[in-house]
């Protein structure tokens, strides 16, 4: 039987100040003003921008909510901070109503609370992401079939054995 690493040794002493992700989860979510999938497709149809965060492949994967903005985590604050010259035309106002998604709600909840930290102090998620967007049965697109790069080497049959 394998064990996994985390199972084998002890966690290790965390150091004095430090939070858990668990703890750094319940701050943020206590901060935001979150939306079930229902709420927040009304904000939607009300003017509320929908920013999904998924990579691509996740996006291609599950789909994705029409109409919906999608600029991946690791660029997200200097695309909706109105100071920050890498904004979109759309970050102009701190206003701005923006509402996160990931694929269940635990990423856009950290992503959320940064853009709160930036001054977007209408800034949210939904509860339950994506996942919880499909199962409510709410307008999707996709899944689609990402395209292979064409820098990839082509698969062949003895390669994609290996």
């Amino acid at each position: 039987m394998h064990q996994s690493r985390a199972t084998r040794c002890p966690a290790p002493v965390p150091p004095p100040g430090s939070r858990g992700i668990d703890e750094i989860l319940a701050a943020a979510r206590a901060r935001l003003d979150r939306l079930d999938p229902e709420q927040a497709h009304l904000a939607y149809r009300a003017g509320a921008l929908v920013v999904d965060i998924r990579p691509a492949a996740q996006r291609a994967a599950h789909g994705t909510v029409p109409g919906s903005l999608a600029v991946e985590r690791n660029v997200l604050e200097w695309r909706f901070d109105p100071r920050s010259s890498a904004r979109l035309p759309q970050a102009v106002d701190y206003d701005l109503q923006v509402i996160i998604i990931c694929q269940e709600g635990y990423t856009s909840s950290l992503a959320a609370a940064a853009l709160q930290d930036l001054g977007l102090h209408r800034a949210t998620d939904v509860v339950g992401g994506f996942a919880a967007w499909r199962i409510a049965g709410l307008p999707a697109l996709g899944p689609t079939a990402l395209r292979p790069s064409p820098l990839a080497p082509p698969v062949t049959a003895d390669r994609a054995l290996r």
